[in-house]
């Protein structure tokens, strides 16, 4: 009976040891390459919209169809340069939508039909624009 006793000690230990030694190899097996981190400061300016104007739908006038503004400074209307908006609405959304700037930058157009804006939910617009 003690012989029992001591042979399942051995056999527990001897089990442990493998599952402990197992899951070693498989934690030791990893390799992680040489990657570059960092952290830098920049000077963050701000945009100033001006000249607001909503484009009402012909057909059916409770739908804005688009939103007109200038911009300052200029967005580059390719490359980086983005411009979105984000329609605040008292019921649902924000919806926000992508825009479009002219050559020079300066005049933006934001298209409102997918989804249709409507005025009498739109009760705010934030504009997004990035370099």
């Amino acid at each position: 009976m003690r012989y029992r006793r001591t042979a399942s000690y051995i056999v527990a230990i001897g089990i442990a040891v493998a599952v402990g030694g197992g899951a070693f190899a498989f934690t030791s097996s990893n390799t992680v390459p040489a990657s570059t981190a960092g952290a830098g400061a920049g000077t963050v300016s701000g945009y100033t919209v001006t000249n607001l104007h909503y484009a009402l739908d012909a057909t059916t006038p409770a739908n804005i169809d688009s939103l007109t503004f200038t911009i300052t400074p200029a967005v580059p209307n390719t490359g980086s340069g983005k411009v979105t908006i984000a329609a605040a609405l008292s019921s649902g959304g924000p919806t926000n939508y992508s825009c479009t700037t002219d050559t020079t930058g300066s005049n933006v157009t934001c298209a409102t039909t997918s989804p249709q804006l409507t005025a009498a939910l739109l009760t705010g617009v934030t504009v997004v624009a990035a370099q």
